[in-house]
């Protein structure tokens, strides 16, 4: 069978799905599936390194696409948001939904999981009414065949009438079986004849009035079936994909206008209006998954998830769950405090090295020294200190993150964390957003993309720089323990350890409370309800968490943070060694915003080391250093008793490092959290009411603070 530019629909995949084809002949891939199927490590598998992400266009959902060579054919591989149905509940399904009908893919993977098949088979079972050229993948067979579940996969490709291969991704098993099933689909060797649900007679009447003028007007670019159906249901989604995909309005045809009528006067006079339509509908498909998994499933073991069970009846208690998320918390902060410390100073060694041979590169060639500061004391130092604080952080925390989520663990969080939210008329994925926040907030911005109302997804995007990054770590570690855990000798780290814990904690609340006020005001709506699927634990592949932290994560925030901290070296450079009337414009600042520093508890140059801190939270201390000794250029002490000795010399009390700790959580966020809020909101608007919100809730925290210990006597 020859495939053409026009069959596959080549011309489609470039202009409206943005899918990278190279040759007409490519063999296009749709991978679809629930989430916790394991879908992402099929396409992983399949695609290894060759492969690129980017967004939807005109959405910002994630968009993967891959592509791996079988039997001397090309495959693209598009990874399709995780959906539970497509029923165009939520901007995923409606992506889902769209590339499946109208992309017109060859192939349509639909990936499920063999430990909860009966759930996975309502989306199957909905794909294949809208397209024949479909392959089942039963994944994570060996957490099945653990849990004692057998499943008869001939007997099910036989009920379904398309070709179904078990798999078990992680270790590649069943993938070359797969990609068969897919070749052989493609170039159209097995003939795949998928079942017909059939519905109630009065429903099937009223598809019977419809589908033929549906047919006549779509000119078979869709099943016509599925589109009638669809019509019926009033789904207003469908609509406007049918015209946008189409080119027209179909209910502008006015034979098909006046069958549609028929059909829902029918349907009305049977007494079944669209609630009991759509149910009448969701109840067939979930029966027949049913029945059908009643048929080829067999439980050697009927305590399967018995221990799974267990675990969450202490994981998510109402007693517990929440004490042990914070311990858990704990250990991985503690974890992350003190395997940071030698390969900071390590990797600042090292750098600092490199400064000095720069240094002496250009001295002899004999460039002025205004050029050495700018380029080496300026960019380079700056670029320098942000690498060495924030690499080691980061390098910890986020494989202990990617841990915590590849156990399963992330989605108890969330469970944990719902009601709170909730209340904070919020959305319980909300939960998850901020624990990457931990990490980096432009990471955890990004990470609102799983939040499916867009109301919601600006509350998540607002709030999450209320919890601190990593480059802000430094900050309250350092403060921690010089100002608060000096004198608990031996307990000093644990101390230090629950100083951040708690102004983490502090972060949490302040979130719940902003998201419900912005949810009361600019933000107004009820708080919408999602699938919260507990997945079962699983064990985690040490290999495939480091590469997923190191490279996606770690590596990719790192690159942005190095972007904007070198041209605000430069900048802080220039501040601090051009003079007007003999005193450095760094000094000019701090003086004007003296006043206002001190009603906060701080001083003009702790605002101002913020200020310039903006590029990247890892030198604020820095500059805040640079500033009190004159230096000229970014620095820092050789020991915490050093640091401290500077401060207390400048006037520093115990409620200074508070108030600094909590501006430091409270403030505007960085500028490259501030970049991928623009990115991803699309909106100047947005994008300054999430630097406002923080930053006025600072002010106003950090006021309240030092005026009432200082109306108090307290320092």
């Amino acid at each position: 069978m020859g495939l053409t530019h026009q069959s596959t629909g080549v011309g489609i995949m470039k202009e409206m799905f943005q899918v990278k084809v190279e040759s007409a002949e490519d063999i296009i891939v749709a991978l679809a599936g629930n989430p916790n199927t394991g879908k992402s490590t099929v396409f992983n598998s399949l695609t290894g390194l060759k492969q690129h992400t980017g967004n939807w266009p005109g959405k910002t959902v994630a968009n993967a696409q891959g592509k791996f060579t079988h039997k001397n054919k090309n495959f693209i591989l598009v990874d399709l948001p995780g959906s539970y149905s497509l029923m165009s509940s939520s901007v995923e399904e409606e992506i889902a939904r769209d590339f499946i009908c109208f992309g017109r893919p060859n192939v349509t993977v639909v990936v499920t999981d063999a430990t909860c098949l009966e759930r996975n088979l309502n989306l199957v079972l909905q794909i294949l009414e809208i397209t024949s050229n479909v392959v089942v993948c039963v994944n994570l067979i060996d957490e099945a065949k653990r849990k004692g579940i057998q499943i008869e996969l001939n007997k099910l490709s036989g009920i379904l009438g398309v070709p179904v291969v078990g798999t078990n991704a992680r270790d590649g098993e069943g993938l070359k079986e797969l990609k068969n099933a897919v070749y052989a689909v493609a170039i159209g060797k097995v003939k795949t004849e998928p079942v017909k649900l059939c519905y109630d007679d009065i429903i099937e009447q009223a598809v019977k009035i419809l589908e033929p003028a549906v047919g006549r007007v779509v000119d078979n670019k869709i099943n016509s079936r599925w589109v009638a159906l669809k019509l019926i249901d009033g789904e207003k989604t469908i609509i406007d994909s049918l015209k946008k995909h189409l080119g027209f309005n179909i209910l502008e045809d006015d034979e098909l206008k006046e069958k549609l009528t028929d059909a829902k006067n029918l349907l009305t006079q049977n007494g079944l209006g669209p609630d009991g339509f759509r149910d009448r509908i969701v109840s067939k498909v979930i029966n027949f998954a049913e029945e059908t998994c009643k048929n080829i499933i067999n439980f050697n073991n009927k305590q399967h998830n018995a221990l799974d069970r267990k675990i969450d009846r202490i994981l998510t208690s109402r007693a517990l769950g929440i004490p042990i998320m914070i311990l858990l918390l704990g250990v991985v902060f503690w974890i992350t405090i003190q395997g940071a410390n030698y390969p900071s100073e390590l990797l600042a060694t090292g750098l600092f090295w490199i400064e000095e041979r720069m240094t002496d590169l250009f001295v002899s060639i004999g460039l002025p020294d205004w050029l050495l500061g700018i380029l080496v004391l300026g960019a380079y130092r700056t670029l320098a200190w942000v690498i060495s604080v924030m690499l080691p952080p980061m390098a910890i925390f986020f494989p202990l993150f990617t841990l915590l989520e590849d156990l399963g663990y992330l989605p108890r969080v969330a469970f944990n964390l719902d009601n709170f939210f909730k209340k904070a008329c919020a959305h319980g994925k909300q939960a998850l957003t901020m624990c990457m926040g931990f990490g980096c907030n432009a990471a955890g911005v990004i990470a609102c993309r799983i939040i499916d109302s867009p109301r919601e997804r600006l509350i998540a995007t607002i709030t999450n720089n209320f919890v601190p990054c990593n480059g802000r770590f430094p900050t309250l570690i350092a403060l921690a323990t010089i100002f608060i855990a000096g004198n608990t000798g031996p307990f000093k780290s644990i101390v230090a350890t629950l100083s951040v814990l708690g102004a983490i904690l502090l972060g949490v609340i302040i979130t719940l409370v902003v998201s419900r006020v912005l949810s009361q005001t600019i933000l107004k709506g009820l708080p919408s309800s999602f699938t919260l699927e507990l997945p079962p634990y699983r064990k985690p592949q040490i290999g495939r968490i480091l590469i997923r932290s190191l490279l996606d994560r770690t590596l990719f925030v790192l690159t942005r943070a190095v972007m904007v901290a070198a041209p605000a070296g430069l900048i802080i450079w220039l501040m601090a060694n051009l003079n007007i009337g003999g005193i450095s414009i760094l000094n000019h600042c701090a003086r004007l915003l003296n006043p206002i520093g001190c009603l906060l508890g701080l001083d003009g140059y702790i605002l101002i080391a913020f200020i310039l801190g903006f590029p990247a939270n890892e030198i604020v201390i820095p500059i805040i250093i640079m500033s009190y000794m004159a230096t000229g250029a970014i620095m820092e002490l050789d020991s915490l008793q050093a640091l401290r000795d500077l401060l207390v010399a400048n006037g520093w009390t115990w409620l200074t490092a508070v108030c600094t700790m909590l501006f430091s959580l409270n403030h505007f966020p960085c500028g490259t959290t501030m970049l991928t809020i623009r990115k991803e909101t699309q909106s100047n608007k947005w994008t300054w009411i999430s630097f406002i919100v923080p930053t006025v809730t600072g002010i106003i925290v950090c006021f309240t603070v030092a005026q009432t210990v200082r109306l108090l006597g307290l320092v």
